[in-house]
């Protein structure tokens, strides 16, 4: 079981297991806004199962160095195939290794671009310069990420119903507007 991780002003944030969910309710940091139809016992305790939560006060810390993700790369591009300058969506965007991984190409920040797929495909497993082809921006690992990365949600079959609100509200304020 999945609890869903709100911020302060309930934005969703995360998903973690139950067990985190717990822990983090017993520091006193989270307070539980729904709860599965579950109940986990201790010799003493008896707790349901919490399905959403929420942080008390605002998420601080420490910055992390951005991670590397499928989003991440499509974010950095602005979902651009970096050949052709096409749009692509996040679901059809294609990894495309710069030096190809049969040439020695790694898949990190400094080697993955967004490809549409027919530039990806008329590459192929050859160098740009190979190709033929010329990238619109050198690939670099991002000091950050816009704030919409933070965490993108979109409602799923098996989600719990008691998501449904708050996944919904979020895809609608995250969502591309159409020209």
């Amino acid at each position: 079981m999945q609890t869903l991780v709100l911020d302060i002003g309930f934005q969703p944030v995360r998903v973690i297991g139950w067990q985190k969910a717990i822990e983090l309710l017993f520091k006193g940091k989270v307070e539980v806004i729904e709860e599965h139809n579950a109940t986990v016992r201790s010799v003493t305790l008896e707790i349901k199962v919490p399905s959403i939560v929420r942080f008390i006060r605002s998420i601080r810390g420490k910055k992390r160095s951005v991670k590397f993700s499928r989003e991440g790369i499509w974010m950095r591009d602005k979902g651009q195939c970096q050949y052709c300058g096409t749009k692509v969506s996040r679901s059809a965007f294609q990894y495309e290794h710069v030096i190809p991984r049969s040439q020695g190409g790694t898949t990190c920040w400094t080697n993955i671009s967004v490809s549409c797929g027919a530039c990806n495909q008329k590459k192929g497993g050859r160098t740009p310069a190979q190709a033929g082809m010329v990238l619109r921006t050198q690939p670099v690992k991002p000091k950050s990420l816009p704030n919409v990365m933070r965490f993108t949600l979109t409602w799923q079959a098996g989600m719990p119903p008691t998501w449904r609100d708050f996944v919904q509200s979020m895809s609608y304020w995250h969502s591309e507007l159409e020209a």
